[in-house]
């Protein structure tokens, strides 16, 4: 079968991409002219250039393809990279409905994310499928753009005009994801050369489980549905303990208050208006304190999504970064 896999270089597009050439499907990666692709070095897939952004690139990219993988899509917690965010996640994801409705796909599965349910403000919010967007009042851009973009896919399904899955990850751990971007101050932990956790909680996927259930998802997946594809709820107390101990360290000591972590995420942002930069933005301040913690049971229901324990993937984490000379 002859399928397309955009944001195909990433750590989770890497993973799907490889999963399903081990399938046995034909498969193109829809990359940038100037993309780092040594993600997908070994994977026997065909590249195709093109970018999100631009339609008339998705219009050839998507020819005679009969389902679409949208993974692309920009991760930033700084008010300057919201532009960014609107242009990628969502006009890209507009951009990517359009040309599934154009040449008919038979199936669209796009990867929005757990942010695009929200996050809870305390430790007995356990949100799912259908709980409300809670979190406007904040206007986080990541959390935004990825809901917007979310309900771009889902009215275009509600209308009859494509045949869409959605797919809500959680934080994803397992081989490789130490060279995101994203994941520096995981790797410190893992170092022992972070000193500080804060007070809020995080939910841990593997990504071997959540590759098994986009897979899934795209074969049994009901139309116009989402499903969390959710690991174990835990405190980001307990996240550094579980990569310190992997890695043989000390967990970080000291809780950082959240008001102290507010202000210094208020300071953050006012020295990034004058060209400085400063340690955190405002939102990282918020998702740093902020409860992610979902329920998963749809996707175990629907899905036979059947996630690992928190510490087997933090595992197989740490150890990529021992064997990769990160923590020598």
């Amino acid at each position: 079968m002859k399928v397309l896999v955009t944001g195909a270089n990433g750590f989770l597009g890497s993973w799907v991409t490889r999963a399903l050439v081990n399938d046995g499907h034909e498969v193109y990666a829809l990359v940038r002219a100037n993309s780092d692709v040594s993600e997908l070095d070994g994977v026997n897939c065909k590249f195709v250039h093109g970018d999100v952004t631009d339609i008339l690139s998705l219009l050839e990219a998507f020819k005679g393809m009969d389902s679409v993988f949208h993974l692309a899509g920009v991760i930033a917690y700084k008010k300057s990279q919201r532009a960014l965010m609107e242009k990628v996640n969502v006009q890209g994801t507009a951009n990517v409905v359009e040309v599934c409705r154009e040449l008919k796909i038979r199936r669209l599965v796009y990867l929005s994310s757990v942010v695009a349910i929200g996050g809870g403000r305390s430790s007995e919010q356990v949100l799912n499928e259908s709980s409300e967007f809670n979190v406007h009042d904040l206007d986080l851009g990541y959390f935004e753009t990825k809901h917007k973009a979310e309900m771009i896919v889902k009215k275009a399904c509600d209308k009859g005009e494509i045949d869409a899955v959605i797919l809500n990850p959680s934080t994803v751990y397992g081989p490789g994801d130490a060279k995101k971007g994203s994941r520096k101050m995981q790797v410190k932990v893992a170092q022992g050369k972070f000193k500080f956790y804060t007070s809020g909680g995080v939910n841990v996927v593997a990504v071997e489980d959540v590759v098994a259930g986009i897979l899934s998802a795209w074969k049994n997946g009901k139309k116009g549905e989402r499903y969390i594809l959710a690991g174990e709820n835990i405190l980001i107390k307990d996240l550094f303990t579980m990569i310190a101990q992997e890695a043989g360290v000390k967990p970080p000591p000291h809780h950082l208050p959240d008001q102290v972590l507010h202000v210094v995420g208020a300071v953050g942002d006012c020295l990034e208006t004058i060209g400085m930069k400063g340690p955190l933005s405002r939102e990282n301040a918020w998702t740093s304190t902020m409860f992610h913690w979902f329920d998963s049971s749809k996707a175990q229901r629907e899905l036979g999504f059947n996630p690992r324990p928190a510490k087997e993937a933090i595992h197989n984490s740490v150890q990529w970064m021992k064997d990769h000379g990160l923590l020598s």
